[in-house]
């Protein structure tokens, strides 16, 4: 059929063009919306600014064919063939292109935004600065394409192949990768905030100066990556393989890295504030110092004098407060306890997050995770507030401080007063702000229960697991018991209360001791 001819029909009302032969045919700029053209033969056709919405053109072979500026907008493109095609700013929009081929195509501006590209091979194809913006390319091939620029928002990729790919500067913020394959792939500068990396495969990856804010990289294969400067602050990297990556100056502020494998990996000058570091595997790891700094503004840099001493610091935890209560937690104490704690996080920032709570038949155990020890004084301050205990411990801290600020602390060294120093800051901010909490104070006093007026224990724990017993009530852990069988089996006998002391300032010191230091 001529293109004349065709054109003609199309004009009449004709839809069904199914099996046509219009291989090199001229057709640009026509208006063929809606036609069938499935197992059409178009090879090498110029069909540039032509409008083929909504058509189909499944099993059609497009190869070489000239579609740039067309208009394929919801078409169905179902097994395709479009290798090598000039697809530049072509409209694929909620086209269905299932299992499409479109080997060294170029794609360069087009618009592929909500397509399905399900299981499509893209080879080496050219889509720079295209945009495939929430478009499904799960299991596609996109072994060494070009896609610099390109705009992968939401998209999901989950299993794709991604081997080789340069996706320089690309956008792929909340896109599902998990899964994929990036082995040596080009993601210097990419944005991949909020993507799901879970599982993925990006050995000897060049991530350099790439966005993974909030990226999920649990389990992933990070083996030989560049991430030299790049930005994971609150990324997931559990149980992910780092080994021989360069993390040089990487920003891992609040990241997550339980029992994340660095070995033989180079992390000297990365950014670790508030950063868990419990289960790594460091050996041959080489780290000369790390940013410790809020900001990651190198305003508290910790140095390593040796690689043990390294090894040392990268088997710390996030410091904790523990408060045991001795008694069980119920619904209605829950209640005023949850309530009690927002009204605290209003005023107190480190309080942002709530405990967690373990629940026993006979003791409950609320764990309060900071960001470093020069809190952990503070921390307990406040989350004793809602507890009949609370004045008794205030006044342990109080006094402690005094201590360590007293002539008998003679063991410290003078980086030692510097921790001294920020400890008593902190805190004296803490005590002003508590003391301005008239509403939450008035509250506690006229809804105190049972719960929380049992005996309770509150112990600190620092970055190498090391632990403080700050307070404990003389009743914690006695009952009314029964006396021996000698006696009546009725009578019961109450154990004396013993009176508080102080822990002593050795042991004081030696836990102060095991902070970090800044330099």
């Amino acid at each position: 059929m001529e293109v004349e001819e065709l054109l003609n029909q199309y004009a009449a009302g004709e839809r069904n063009f199914a099996g046509i032969n219009l291989s090199e045919a001229k057709l640009s700029g026509v208006n063929l919306s809606g036609a069938n053209l499935s197992r059409a033969n178009l090879s090498v056709a110029n069909l540039s600014g032509a409008n083929l919405s909504g058509a189909n053109l499944s099993d059609a072979k497009l190869n070489v064919a000239r579609l740039s500026g067309a208009n394929l907008s919801g078409a169905n493109l179902k097994r395709t063939i479009l290798n090598v095609a000039n697809l530049i700013r072509a409209d694929f929009t909620s086209a269905d292109m299932t299992g499409a081929a479109l080997i060294r195509a170029e794609l360069i501006r087009a618009e592929f935004s909500k397509a399905n590209l399900s299981g499509a091979d893209l080879n080496g194809a050219d889509f720079r600065e295209a945009r495939l913006r929430q478009a499904n390319l799960t299991r596609a091939n996109l072994n060494q394409a070009n896609g610099r620029g390109s705009s992968f928002t939401e998209a999901d990729l989950e299993g794709a192949n991604l081997h080789g790919a340069d996706l320089n500067r690309a956008d792929l913020s909340a896109a599902n990768l998990r899964d994929a394959d990036l082995r040596q792939a080009n993601l210097s500068c990419a944005n991949l905030s909020g993507a799901n990396l879970s599982g993925a495969n990006l050995r000897w990856v060049d991530l350099s100066g790439g966005v993974l804010r909030w990226a999920d990289l649990n389990e992933a294969k990070l083996s030989g990556a560049n991430l030299m400067g790049a930005d994971l602050s609150s990324a997931n990297l559990q149980n992910a393989s780092l080994v021989y990556g360069d993390l040089t100056q990487t920003r891992l502020i609040r990241a997550d890295m339980t029992d994340a494998d660095l070995s033989g990996a180079i992390i000297t000058g990365s950014k670790i504030y508030g950063v868990a570091r419990f289960g790594l595997k460091t050996e041959g790891m080489i780290c000369e110092w790390v940013d410790l700094s809020a900001n990651g503004d190198r305003s508290q840099i910790q140095r390593f004098n040796s690689e043990e001493e390294a090894k040392r610091f990268f088997h710390q935890t996030l410091p904790t407060v523990q408060i045991i209560i001795d008694a069980p937690l119920d619904q209605e104490a829950h209640f005023t306890l949850a309530a009690t704690y927002y009204q605290l996080s209003q005023q107190y920032s480190v309080l942002s997050q709530p405990p967690s709570i373990k629940v026993g038949r006979r003791r409950t155990l609320l764990t309060f995770a900071i960001d470093n020890e020069i809190q952990l004084f503070a921390t307990a301050f406040v989350a004793i507030l809602p507890f009949e205990d609370a004045s008794q411990t205030k006044k342990t801290i109080i006094a402690l401080m005094q201590m360590l600020q007293s002539p008998g602390a003679e063991k410290l060294e003078i980086k030692d007063f510097k921790v001294i120093q920020s400890l008593s800051k902190i805190l004296n901010q803490t005590v002003s702000e508590v003391f301005e909490i008239q509403v939450l104070n008035t509250q506690l006093r006229t809804e105190k229960k049972k719960f929380f007026k049992a005996p309770t224990h509150t112990v600190l724990t620092n970055s190498t697991s090391q632990t403080f017993s700050l307070y404990h009530h003389p009743d914690f852990g006695k009952r009314l018991v029964k006396a021996s069988s000698f006696n009546s089996p009725d009578l019961v006998t109450s154990i004396e209360p013993m009176a508080f002391t102080l822990p002593p300032l050795s042991m004081l010191i030696d836990f102060i001791k095991k902070f970090p230091m800044e330099t």
